[in-house]
């Protein structure tokens, strides 16, 4: 792989250079981690911002020393009408950026009211049966325009239509995100930290993937998905990861427009021993949803009554679980980050609330697993193509490799919310306005947008090489 990227500390670039929003009003649902970067985006480019939030002092924290903000509380389970259809008639736009089962209610809203509407999540069955409304009113609804949902895409559909304007076809697409600590702060033997609750990552640990790899489709189910992993070194960064499948990739083939292709995987990269310790975790069934009775017991009382031991002597006890696990030479390190999570502390209880063992494993993985002040993230997202074209054949690799600021936004609220914050712009400037329900894969869209992310720091790096 050819060209340089600057990985060190990065320069806290300002998010404003105008008043292009003067005069226009948007209305941000929800107030979590990844919301500043859009308030001080949007607010610095002279739109009036709202911020709605269950909790009002994180919505206050947010607007703090940022003009064009105000600030107001939000139950969504006890108020969303009352406050909703006060506060929308007041602005031009709503972004929901509330958990995912609230936006096609937010979403109602927006027609109802006659709004623009915005959200990074997936675009869901329930999303799309807004599209013919929208359209007849007017109306943008933006869907996916997040980093994962979002940048990929945009990223991606950059390459494959450059190539289709050559004359080309792909013929091969990898592709895989993560949301990692930097490799300064990568301090836990699992390489993983959470700044949000962990339920959805360690959920995923139980979806099936399917792809497409040498024109065939492939399953994995869920309970297997944690063996089904591969290496990836990532040249700029010098170092070896982990890549196992994300759930379907085959949507992708008609979503990108990429017909010819022979393999199709979209998946997730994590530091290396997360793989095999996460499936340890599921063997060990403590990434169940099902109701036992678990408050108040050790997670090593679990352990036994799965392994049906009563064995005393944890050292006994973790032979009868290296075998168990089927771990080999190279895989025993399950055994070290099940000792650092505190698996085998009998005085590690679970809560009295908990239900579950997967929730147990939350409040856990919460409690081992946090960013320390000052430490930084990194995003890395990573595409590569096989491209034909009549007289030769090229790989093509994208990636992005985004750092956090030290004291200041994550690389994932970042890359989460600009984009986002972005596309808001493009609308509301009369810059895009195609009404109904979009996702950032056209050039209209994604090429602006990630101009404007080039700007403010966020760049895709592109490598391309002869394929004899």
């Amino acid at each position: 792989m050819a060209g340089s990227i600057e990985l060190g500390p990065q320069k806290a670039l300002p998010y404003s250079t105008s008043n292009s929003g003067q005069g226009k009003s948007i209305l941000i649902l929800g107030a979590g981690m990844v919301v500043r970067p859009m308030v001080h985006y949007l607010a610095g480019h002279g739109y009036k911002v709202l911020i709605a939030s269950r909790t009002q002092s994180k919505a206050q924290g947010l607007a703090e020393g940022v003009p064009n903000t105000s600030t107001y509380k939000l139950d969504v389970d006890t108020e969303f009408d009352e406050v909703v259809d006060r506060l929308l008639p007041q602005v031009d736009a709503v972004v929901s950026m509330l958990p995912y089962t609230y936006h096609p209610l937010v979403a109602k809203k927006a027609l109802d009211h006659s709004k623009h509407f915005f959200t990074t999540s997936y675009v869901s069955d329930a999303m799309k049966a807004f599209n013919e409304e929208a359209k007849a009113k007017g109306l943008v609804f933006m869907n996916e325009c997040g980093v994962d949902p979002g940048t990929d895409h945009m990223s991606a559909m950059q390459i494959i239509d450059n190539v289709v304007l050559a004359g080309g076809k792909i013929t091969s697409f990898t592709s895989f995100c993560g949301g990692l600590p930097a490799i300064e702060d990568n301090t836990n033997p699992l390489g993983y930290k959470f700044s949000w609750s962990p339920r959805g990552v360690l959920l995923a640990g139980r979806n099936d993937a399917v792809f497409l790899e040498d024109g065939k489709e492939k399953v994995i189910p869920g309970p297997v998905l944690f063996l089904n992993y591969w290496t990836q070194y990532i040249d700029i960064l010098g170092l070896e990861f982990e890549v196992y499948p994300n759930r379907n990739s085959l949507p992708y083939i008609d979503l990108y427009g990429i017909h010819d292709t022979k393999k199709m995987i979209r998946g997730s990269i994590r530091y290396k021993g997360w793989c095999r310790t996460i499936r340890a975790l599921v063997d060990l069934q403590l990434l169940e949803l099902t109701e036992r009775n678990v408050a108040g017991r050790s997670f090593l009382d679990l352990i036994r009554e799965t392994l049906g031991t009563n064995t005393e002597d944890v050292l006994t006890l973790k032979e009868e679980l290296k075998k168990f696990l089927k771990l080999d030479e190279l895989t025993k390190y399950v055994i070290d980050n099940l000792e650092w999570l505190e698996i085998f502390n009998p005085e590690n209880k679970i809560q009295d609330n908990v239900k579950t063992t997967l929730d147990a494993s939350c409040e856990l993985f919460q409690r081992k697993m946090q960013y320390a002040p000052g430490e930084r993230d990194m995003l890395l997202l990573k595409h590569e193509f096989i491209a034909e074209y009549p007289n030769k054949k090229e790989k093509i690799e994208c990636l992005l490799v985004e750092f956090g600021k030290k004291e200041g936004d994550s690389a994932m609220s970042r890359t989460v919310s600009l984009p986002v914050a972005i596309s808001i712009r493009l609308v509301l400037e009369g810059k895009f306005t195609k009404a109904g329900l979009h996702i950032p894969s056209i050039p209209e869209l994604y090429n602006p947008i990630l101009k404007e992310l080039e700007v403010l720091g966020i760049k895709f790096h592109h490598f391309i090489s002869t394929i004899n």
